[in-house]
């Protein structure tokens, strides 16, 4: 879809976009009825309203919720006043509304295609938002195990420990060695076990790190054998918590390669600073 065409629709959408006194947002179905290329009112209801509160309540959404029916006053001649009936709609009842319309009607053509593109928008934006969380996460991990490589050098006079204990760490957490974790995940040698990590695994990880670090640092412990029944402890504790809630550390599927994402987001920041129309727009 061309800018032009996504301007128009946002603009002429958004444009009758209101808000309650507690900032919901809603639309009215009368000027939707207009944007829709619907010259009856009654034919309106009675066609893509009606299917839409069918399909609004088989998808298990309450239609009432997004369907509110109310009384607006209009002007009539000689200044006179009078009261029709309209809606209150959501954006998912204009949504609704759209797909259950006329499509031989251009405006429905085109709303369906609107709702379509910010549909894969969102989807899009939700993705961009996991994957920063992702990489924030596994940032976190990095600067949660240089401070207990730190710990381990400053309380046993040595720094070779740290690798031996973060590795125990990953046999209690995973019930397998870490090793066995990148075969299974298909981890170059040469790359860290935790940038093929799904989110929950790395912050699973930082959680029982940080608790060693703060125990190491509480009870003064001098030796890489203290460290280690502490680090194997605390990732213990940490599977023990996940097998509960049902998630088993080692059946879950490895995740992108960071760095590609990592890439990816990079380049699209630089897409989103020339492109105003932001993620998922066409050409």
């Amino acid at each position: 879809m061309k800018t032009e065409t996504i301007q128009m629709l946002t603009a002429t959408f958004e444009g009758h976009a209101q808000q309650t006194e507690g900032g919901v947002e809603y639309w009215l179905a009368r000027d939707l009825q207009q944007l829709l290329g619907y010259s009856e009112w009654r034919n309106f209801c009675n066609t893509a309203i009606s299917k839409a509160r069918t399909a609004c309540d088989v998808s298990g959404h309450v239609a009432a919720d997004h369907f509110v029916d109310v009384n607006k006053t209009i002007q009539m001649p000689k200044g006179a006043e009078k009261e029709i009936p309209d809606i209150m709609l959501s954006r998912y009842a204009c949504y609704l509304i759209a797909q259950n319309g006329d499509s031989r009607k251009q405006e429905i053509a085109f709303a369906q295609t609107y709702f379509a593109f910010q549909t894969r928008r969102a989807e899009l934006i939700e993705q961009r938002l996991l994957e920063t969380e992702r990489v924030s996460a596994r940032k976190k991990l990095s600067a949660t195990e240089k401070e207990l490589s730190d710990v381990i050098f400053e309380q046993t006079g040595g720094n070779n420990d740290f690798a031996l204990i973060r590795s125990k760490g990953d046999q209690a957490l995973f019930g397998r060695s870490t090793q066995a974790m990148k075969a299974q995940w298909k981890v170059p040698d040469s790359r860290p076990l935790a940038d093929f990590a799904p989110t929950i695994i790395l912050k699973a990880k930082d959680f029982a790190t940080e608790i060693t670090i703060f125990n190491a640092r509480q009870h003064s412990m001098g030796s890489e054998s203290a460290i280690s029944r502490e680090h194997v402890t605390n990732n213990e504790a940490v599977r023990d918590t996940l097998l509960e809630r049902g998630i088993r550390p080692e059946s879950l599927p490895a995740a992108e390669d960071l760095k590609r994402v990592e890439r990816r987001l990079a380049t699209e920041e630089k897409k989103s600073l020339k492109d105003p129309e932001g993620p998922g727009a066409e050409r």
